[in-house]
């Protein structure tokens, strides 16, 4: 009976134990989380209303500092854009301009031409080897009468600057023809020089380049001789063969 008693007792003592086991883990659970909220609480309560100041500023002046970032952003942005806007608009006001000013200098060059042919035919009564057109435009005029002053010195030392004569006679205002045919009849078309590119028999005047000497020679034509060729012209360019000369220089002009 005794031990019987004991078991039952030793099974209470032993169920007590673990009771009591239980009740301390969960006193100490317990224990442990309100000391974990308390070291919170705690150093919450240490914050203090400075810290919270200090805190809210520094987020106050990030926010400064970002938008004022963007700002600067937005400006630059927009003084970029208006930047090349402006590099744009005046680009295209001196692209206007340089074509005002061709068609102002188109415009000069063919009065020009008109003007010397004008008083040409007032002397004259015709032009011998017929006229030419300045009417057509600077572009038109050049292209059409370097390709065909080009054709006419194929094979010859001028060969090649039928631009440049061209060019030339419509900034002077003359006939295009008359200088390349009076290459021929002086030098056969630069192949008998008597002084360095000199095709002309100008003057004792000698040049660098053909491009020089045909530009010379086709503003001196303007300013001493007029529109085109002429009797008289060719008496005042070589006297002593002068009827010759003006057969032969105009029987070129119209092969051009």
């Amino acid at each position: 009976m005794a031990a019987v008693c004991v078991l039952p007792m030793l099974a209470v003592g032993f169920l007590g134990a673990d009771w009591a086991s239980a009740g301390s883990r969960d006193t100490h659970a317990t224990t442990f989380g309100l000391e974990r909220q308390s070291d919170e609480v705690r150093s919450a309560a240490e914050v203090s209303p400075d810290t919270v100041q200090d805190k809210s500023d520094a987020d106050v002046l990030a926010v400064e500092d970002i938008a004022e970032e963007a700002a600067l952003k937005t400006a630059s942005s927009r003084d970029v854009t208006a930047g090349v806007e402006e590099i744009a608009a005046e680009e295209e006001a001196a692209r206007i301009a340089a074509a005002d000013a061709s068609v102002i200098a188109e415009k000069k060059a063919i009065a020009r031409a008109d003007e010397t042919r004008s008083l040409y035919l007032s002397t004259y009564g015709y032009l011998p080897a017929g006229d030419v057109d300045f009417s057509v435009g600077r572009d038109a005029f050049v292209e059409e009468w370097a390709a065909r002053i080009d054709d006419y010195l194929l094979g010859s030392p001028l060969a090649g600057h039928g631009k440049t004569f061209a060019e030339a006679a419509w900034e002077a205002g003359i006939d295009p023809r008359w200088s390349p045919a009076i290459s021929n009849t002086e030098s056969s078309k630069g192949r008998a020089c008597f002084q360095y590119h000199n095709a002309w028999g100008w003057d004792q005047s000698s040049w660098p380049d053909w491009d020089t000497a045909i530009q010379a020679h086709v503003t001196g034509l303007a300013k001493g001789y007029g529109f085109t060729i002429s009797p008289f012209y060719a008496y005042r360019y070589c006297p002593p063969n002068h009827e010759n000369w003006y057969r032969d220089t105009l029987n070129q002009m119209l092969l051009i």
